[in-house]
């Protein structure tokens, strides 16, 4: 009797001893699934996604629609049209040179701004209307890369127009009310470095 006792409770303790083992090699299978295991996995895995995501998103502007209203909005500068293809890379031209040093990465800027979708011609956002200037530092990726890249260099009473593809705005996500890929153009003045 006390041997089949024995034997119960070493087969009680050999089975419960594998079943947790088998729940733990699965738990671990399972994260090592979910995270992507190996970096091979995680480039196809990210590769089996990429198609999806770049097929729902819209295609770049090939070119800008005509601005309208312009200007945007009552006290919005007018924003010049894009005229021919929508440019790929960024394009900088200042509408009325500033006084004074030139901004750089790492200085405050505060500006006053219109954006436009190139694809529609419609504003999506000003500063403007709201009579609220916008600081941020330059260069320190709080705004889009255009901005970073295009403002550099500005002076103070400047105005100038950016014209941003999506590599340097949103991306193929966008971002609220901007379409995936959109082309952006923005009139920017600059009010004060510092």
């Amino acid at each position: 009797m006390q041997l089949r006792a024995r034997r119960r409770r070493r087969n009680t303790i050999i089975g419960a001893t594998l079943g947790t083992a088998a729940v733990l090699a699965g738990l671990i299978f399972l994260i090592v699934d979910l995270t992507g295991g190996s970096s091979k996995s995680k480039v196809t895995a990210t590769s089996s996604v990429s198609p999806s995501a770049s097929a729902s998103a819209p295609a770049a502007p090939t070119k800008c629609a005509t601005i309208k209203p312009n200007p945007p909005a009552k006290g919005d500068p007018k924003v010049p049209d894009v005229t021919g293809p929508a440019p790929t890379k960024l394009v900088v031209k200042d509408l009325k040179v500033g006084k004074g040093a030139a901004a750089k990465a790492g200085q405050t800027l505060t500006v006053n701004y219109v954006g436009v979708s190139c694809s529609s011609g419609t504003a999506f956002d000003a500063s403007f209307p709201r009579h609220q200037t916008f600081p941020f530092k330059l260069g320190a990726g709080q705004v889009i890369k255009g901005w970073d890249q295009g403002l550099v260099g500005m002076k103070v009473g400047g105005e100038r127009e950016l014209v941003i593809p999506a590599s340097l705005g949103y991306g193929a996500a966008g971002s609220g009310t901007i379409k995936g890929n959109e082309t952006l153009i923005f009139v920017v003045d600059l009010v004060k470095i510092g």
